[in-house]
C-alpha cells in the first residue's frame, strides 16, 4: 500500500529535489482540516494526501469543474495614486478568456492520458478532478493610446488549488496548492500587453496540467 501511495505522490515531487516524497505520519504529522496528511518534498507549493487510499484501483476520471476568484482592486482615487498603482482590474473579456484557456489546456492534457479515460458516470474506479484559480492578480495597466509601451518583470500572479476526490463518496484524497508568478525566467522584463500576458498564462496552465497528467499516468494499474 505504501508503495502505491508514494508512486502517486511522486508525480508531484520537485524535479530539482533529491529528497523522496514523504507523507507525514505519526502523532506529529501535519493534518489538514479534512484528514489529509502533508506531503513533504512536493512539486507543488503544498500538497496533502490520504495515506490509506489505494490509488491503483482507479482508471477513470470525471471533470469536477473549476472556480475562479479575483483579487479586489482598491480604488486608487487621485491620478497621482493611479500612477503608482501595481494591481489592475481584470475585465469581463479577460476573465472569460482565462476560463476558456483553463478548460482548453487541462482538457487537452487529460485527453492524452495513457492510464485514465474520461467518464460521465460515477464508479468505484473513477476519480473526480476539480480545481480553481484563486487570488488572481493582474499587474498590466489598461491599454490606452496615450501611454507608451509598458515593460514588466511580472504581469500577474495566480494560485492553483487542485483536488482529486473519490467519485462515490466525494471524499477528497489529494489536494495541492501553488502560487505562481506570471513572468519569464530570470525576471526579464517583457512588454506588457494582451498577447504577452496570454502567453504567460498559457505557459503556467500548461505546466500545471502536464504535471497532473503525468502524475495520473504514473499510477500503476491494479
Amino acid at each position: 500500500m505504501k508503495k502505491i501511495i508514494l508512486i502517486f505522490v511522486s508525480l508531484f515531487v520537485a524535479g530539482c529535489s533529491s529528497a523522496p516524497p514523504t507523507i507525514q505520519e505519526g502523532p506529529n504529522a501535519e493534518v489538514s482540516f479534512d484528514g489529509l496528511h502533508l506531503v513533504d518534498n512536493s512539486v507543488f507549493g503544498t500538497a496533502w494526501a490520504d495515506p490509506d487510499i489505494d490509488f491503483s484501483r482507479y482508471s477513470k476520471f470525471m471533470p469536477g469543474g473549476a472556480f475562479f476568484e479575483y483579487r479586489a482592486v482598491k480604488n486608487t482615487g487621485s491620478s497621482r495614486a493611479r500612477s503608482s498603482q501595481s494591481e489592475f482590474y481584470i475585465d469581463d473579456a479577460a476573465r472569460e478568456k482565462l476560463k476558456e484557456l483553463t478548460s482548453e489546456i487541462f482538457a487537452e492534457e487529460l485527453a492524452q492520458s495513457t492510464r485514465f479515460t474520461q467518464s460521465d458516470v460515477r464508479g468505484q474506479d473513477t476519480l473526480i478532478i476539480r480545481g480553481g484559480l484563486l487570488d488572481i492578480v493582474s499587474n498590466v495597466p489598461p491599454q490606452r493610446s496615450s501611454r507608451g509601451d509598458v515593460f514588466l518583470s511580472q504581469v500577474g500572479e495566480i494560485t492553483l488549488v487542485l483536488e482529486i476526490a473519490d467519485s462515490m463518496s466525494d471524499e477528497v484524497i489529494f489536494r495541492a496548492i501553488e502560487r505562481r508568478a506570471l513572468q519569464q525566467g530570470g525576471g526579464m522584463a517583457i512588454r506588457a500587453n494582451t498577447v504577452t500576458t496570454t502567453a504567460e498564462v498559457r505557459r503556467v496552465l500548461r505546466r500545471w496540467a502536464t504535471r497532473l497528467r503525468e502524475g495520473l499516468d504514473s499510477i500503476p494499474a491494479e
